[in-house]
């Protein structure tokens, strides 16, 4: 009899180990630990790179706990990313700020967002590579003093400001004599501002002022011919990803399927379908 015991034991404790290891598989690299999604973090609030709408129309995907859909140029990165992880996409609708903490946590498993890979950031996560370039522009009121500027010194005297917590805000300082607003939360917090007349204009990327003047035909959008000193870094745009994560080579893989044309192609149509009041 007490050998029968300790041979029961012996299955019962091999048994258990076993059962232990598979439940330990899949966290090594981070994420969300569901083997069958693949979790989306970006704010929905940037378009044309994402933004929120009611239904969806034109491949928008529903955002996750939440009875509206997300949309825009992020939207269809992902959406071909997941594709060919062979994954479910989900999309985790997050604050500009707590991107970067939601994926160190483990809530989500990439930040799709428009996210520029600057130094700061690459201290805390990893990036993939490129998949969208801009040039930095100013978004201002149609007809009024500063829409027909061309360079940083016409901005002198002018209340500037941009997102906080981006790269975009840093940059007003290359402009002597501006009067530099305090940064604000979003890009819709920005418009209004704008729109209102408290700020005289906002720092952006393009797809951004193009959607912005498409949205809002008071608005305009100013391209320099001497504008901001930037670096690469600062004007791409990449996958956020966590530190070491094992899906940087599959996505790396997957974004250089997609040719340059098919890029713009895909911004063109995000800005031609953006509602229109994002």
């Amino acid at each position: 009899m007490k050998k029968r015991l300790s041979m029961f034991s012996i299955v019962f404790l091999v048994a258990m180990l076993l059962l232990a290891g598979c439940g330990s598989g899949g966290s090594e690299s981070g994420g969300s630990g569901d083997d069958n999604t693949f979790k989306v973090g970006m704010e929905a609030a940037y378009a044309p790179f994402n933004w929120t709408q009611g239904d969806d129309s034109n491949g928008a995907v529903k955002i996750d706990g939440n009875a509206e859909y997300a949309g825009g140029y992020d939207v269809e990165i992902a959406k071909q990313i997941a594709k060919d992880l062979g994954k479910e996409l989900v999309i985790v609708k997050t604050e500009w700020d707590g991107l970067v903490p939601a994926l160190t946590s483990g809530k989500i498993d990439a930040i799709i967002a428009g996210m520029s890979p600057t130094a700061e950031r690459k201290e805390t996560i990893d990036f993939s590579d490129h998949y969208y370039t801009s040039e930095l522009v100013m978004v201002v009121k149609k007809g009024g003093k500063y829409e027909g500027a061309t360079t940083l010194a016409d901005f002198s005297g002018a209340k500037v400001t941009a997102q906080l917590n981006t790269f975009h805000y840093s940059v007003i300082d290359q402009i002597e004599g501006v009067s530099k607003q305090t940064a604000m939360e979003s890009f819709p917090a920005m418009r209004v501002a704008l729109e209102s007349g408290m700020i005289d204009g906002y720092v952006s990327e393009r797809p951004e002022a193009v959607s912005a003047a498409a949205a809002n035909e008071n608005f305009a959008m100013v391209e320099f011919t001497d504008g901001f000193e930037t670096s690469e870094e600062d004007t791409a745009i990449a996958v956020g990803l966590e530190k070491g994560s094992d899906l940087t080579e599959q996505i790396n893989e997957s974004l250089k399927a997609i040719s340059e044309e098919k890029r713009q192609e895909i911004m063109d149509t995000a800005i031609k379908n953006q509602p229109a009041a994002q």
